[in-house]
């Protein structure tokens, strides 16, 4: 059905039809979609400790107030982040900013961690308690004078209510951002955040979210600073500020983050990379181009244990998760595979 609609869809701005959509979930106007392999062995694991029944997770991005992570999970999502959060509500950067690459399969955004505030979001996941494993992500306001108070601030807001918490290091969106990749500053941000759990007698997972536009110097330094904080989870990885040279549609150049079919590949190699240096020892959540059980057996083989999309239901519509199941399920099979975690790291990809 989703087929037969996209073209209409995508006449409309891209902010637009994304306000739709969260429009369509929040009232069920959205129809849970007809799932297969719903609860199927081979799709089911746990994430930081809690059951999940597939490892395809909803990327942040689409629900950044957490409106409608409940409906999320009805349409078949194993998990699902929600954010970026700030601290104080801001708007964002000017429009237009979403830009809709079809011929690529690909979106710019320059969003610029547009969100209804901390205090008002938490008060809404407080009101509609979730059915799912429920990751929030966080990060600073831009005109903040001190980032690391805000991500401590967003910390204790939300530590009592998710069932993870994200560090949002990597959006090319807020200016000087991606300078917490900086080895000191990251490991300074991530100790601060450790006291703070242990003030607040808090077990709750740490994930962090790098920027797929990192060398080979940065990915160990960042793995030391991760492993030396016990951090529980790494997403690899966000959008792209780069990767342009291969775009065809006229829009490529514009200014934001790149997500879809062109970053998959480069964020295939670096979960490679940092699979070989944290040798399972901090779980990996591959993000970028994943849009059909291929791409999402590519992640896996190559070190991811779960994955998260957004592009790709742009794309290919609401009904992706099963879709994606539908089809690694026939991947796994020829495997010889009872579950899709015994492939996870199975081959390096260069």
């Amino acid at each position: 059905m989703f087929s037969n609609i996209r073209s209409l869809i995508f006449k409309l701005d891209p902010e637009t039809a994304h306000n739709l959509a969260i429009k369509s979930l929040k009232f069920n106007f959205v129809q849970n979609l007809f799932d297969e392999n719903k609860n199927d062995p081979m799709f089911k694991n746990d994430l930081f400790g809690k059951n999940i029944e597939n490892p395809i997770g909803m990327a942040a991005g689409f629900d950044k107030n957490a409106e409608v992570y409940n409906s999320l999970f009805k349409l078949g999502f194993g998990f699902v982040e929600v954010g970026t959060i700030t601290p104080l509500k801001q708007y964002g950067n000017p429009k237009p900013r979403v830009f809709r690459l079809v011929e690529d399969e690909a979106l710019i955004n320059r969003l610029g961690f547009n969100n209804h505030g901390a205090k008002n979001i938490v008060k809404r996941i407080k009101s509609n308690q979730q059915i799912g494993l429920l990751g929030i992500n966080i990060g600073p306001n831009k005109d903040t004078s001190d980032r690391k108070a805000d991500y401590i601030e967003c910390f204790k807001t939300f530590c009592d209510v998710a069932d993870y918490i994200t560090i949002n290091i990597s959006s090319p969106n807020t200016e000087n951002l991606r300078n917490l990749h900086d080895q000191s500053k990251l490991n300074d941000l991530l100790e601060t955040i450790e006291k703070e759990k242990k003030n607040l007698n808090s077990n709750i997972p740490i994930v962090v979210k790098v920027s797929p536009d990192i060398n080979d110097k940065e990915i160990n330094k960042i793995s030391e600073v991760l492993l030396s904080n016990d951090i529980k989870g790494v997403i690899i990885s966000n959008t792209s500020d780069s990767t342009r040279d291969k775009l065809i549609n006229i829009q490529k150049h514009q200014k934001g983050g790149l997500s879809g079919k062109p970053i998959k590949k480069k964020s295939t190699i670096l979960i490679s990379k940092f699979y070989n240096l944290l040798k399972g020892r901090i779980k990996i959540i591959g993000v970028g181009g994943v849009d059909s059980g291929e791409s999402a057996y590519e992640k896996l083989l190559s070190g991811a244990n779960y994955v998260q999309l957004y592009t790709g239901m742009v794309y290919r519509g609401p009904n992706i998760v099963a879709m994606i199941k539908k089809e690694l399920k026939e991947i796994l099979i020829k495997d010889g595979v009872k579950n899709f975690s015994e492939i996870v790291g199975n081959k390096t990809i260069t």
